[in-house]
């Protein structure tokens, strides 16, 4: 049964990138059709919109997931959240496009501190890193597919015919249709018993949030993550856009070379875990197994992104950062499971803390990204600024020593 849960909680996360990816490909397209005066400034606010409310709702969410449990708030925020996406499609311009893709942000906030108050509840210690690098693993596929999708998709509908000017709206109601699918899937596969409510949910006693804001392993896992998740989100945002714009590929080619880079993060995220559990097996070190892979694959990833700049071939350039971005996901993993490890009974109130300056990061990394292009006039700079925002990301991990329990309310 857990593995059937993970299963099911690794393919809403696949779903749900796929569904926030998809402004990523047709960006221009849609800044064209809604009148939008800058691409960069403009659909940079759009993105951050959904980051911003997705940051919002990441305390109130866990405390949610906590309340009504996994199963059920899981499905209450898919619900929602798929709704708002069939609904983009309705936007006029930029005002109702930010809202209603802010409404969608802040609708997925949930999912994630459902999912790993899943595996807190479901998982022993020694296979918690594994369960998350699954998770993340979906979280990837999602974001592998999404480019790819999205450009076949919109190929449907030629540019000459009538339709092109509807074909990102059919785009978002078709990424719409698989969320409500799973919604059907998970209440018929997953019994209530599965993810009780309470129990090891801790939900019968309030939080002792003096005791929690006081822990310096929370702040770090926070920051690392604000600037780890500020820098990834690059790639669900400004990444296919960059590709046609600094390099001239083509909206179909730019997904596909997106698709590339996809598929590294997926299998960093993937092996990322076994390895952190092989290697805590091995030495008994969770500095090493949680905190060693996490510094290195950061720094890798901002060395190997740099490196492409110097690569003029399109492809062999994207191979670059698509090695970077498996050392990055490789060591990503991390900063999930310590947060479960440390959560406790409190897992999803740490997760979301973590997850909501994590994509306090990423509401920010957009529009600013943005603004750097339309005042240097130069897309290149967005491979330096993330660069330099890994490598602190790194640093904060280097002063964080992964306890197994900080909290004192271990999972039984």
């Amino acid at each position: 049964m857990r593995y059937r849960t993970l299963a099911l909680f690794c393919s809403i996360a696949a779903i749900a990138y796929v569904q926030r990816a998809a402004l990523g490909v047709p960006a221009k397209e849609i800044a064209g059709d809604l009148g939008f005066a800058d691409l960069a400034r403009d659909m940079g606010m759009v993105q951050s919109a959904w980051y911003f409310g997705y940051a919002l709702m990441q305390v109130p969410s866990g405390w949610v997931a906590d309340r009504l449990g996994s199963r059920s708030a899981a499905v209450l925020f898919c619900l929602l959240w798929t709704t708002c996406t069939a609904v983009a499609g309705l936007a006029t311009g930029l005002v109702s496009l930010m809202l209603i893709w802010g409404l969608m942000g802040i609708c997925q906030a949930g999912i994630f501190p459902s999912a790993a108050k899943a595996i807190g509840q479901l998982f022993p210690a020694g296979e918690k890193a594994r369960a998350s690098g699954l998770l993340a693993a979906g979280m990837q596929v999602g974001g592998t597919i999404a480019p790819l999708l999205a450009a076949a998709f919109l190929a449907q509908f030629p540019l000459d015919e009538p339709t092109a000017y509807f074909r990102w709206r059919y785009l978002f109601l078709a990424f719409a249709i698989p969320g409500y699918l799973w919604v059907v899937l998970f209440l018929a596969t997953i019994p209530v018993k599965a993810l009780p409510k309470s129990g090891e949910s801790g939900s019968g006693t309030p939080v002792d949030w003096k005791r929690l804001l006081g822990r310096p392993t929370l702040w770090l896992l926070c920051g690392q993550q604000f600037f780890r998740a500020g820098a990834n989100v690059f790639f669900m945002t400004w990444y296919p856009t960059f590709l046609q714009e600094a390099r001239g590929a083509s909206q179909f080619e730019s997904g596909s070379l997106a698709t590339i880079t996809g598929i590294g993060a997926t299998i960093g995220s993937l092996t990322g875990g076994f390895a952190s559990d092989w290697i805590l097996r091995r030495t008994g070190s969770r500095r090493l197994a949680r905190q060693g892979i996490a510094i290195g694959g950061m720094l890798g990833c901002a060395a190997l992104v740099v490196a492409s700049w110097f690569v003029a071939d399109n492809t062999a350039a994207v191979v670059l950062i698509s090695i970077g971005v498996f050392c990055s996901n490789f060591g990503g993993v991390s900063g999930y499971t310590v947060a479960i490890e440390f959560g406790g009974k409190r897992v999803a109130t740490v997760f979301s803390l973590m997850n909501m300056c994590g994509n306090l990061g990423a509401s920010c990394f957009p529009i600013a990204a943005g603004l750097l292009v339309a005042w240097t006039g130069n897309w290149d700079v967005m491979l330096f600024f993330f660069a330099s925002i890994m490598v602190i990301g790194a640093f904060l991990w280097a002063l964080l020593d992964p306890p197994a329990d900080s909290l004192g309310e271990t999972e039984s």
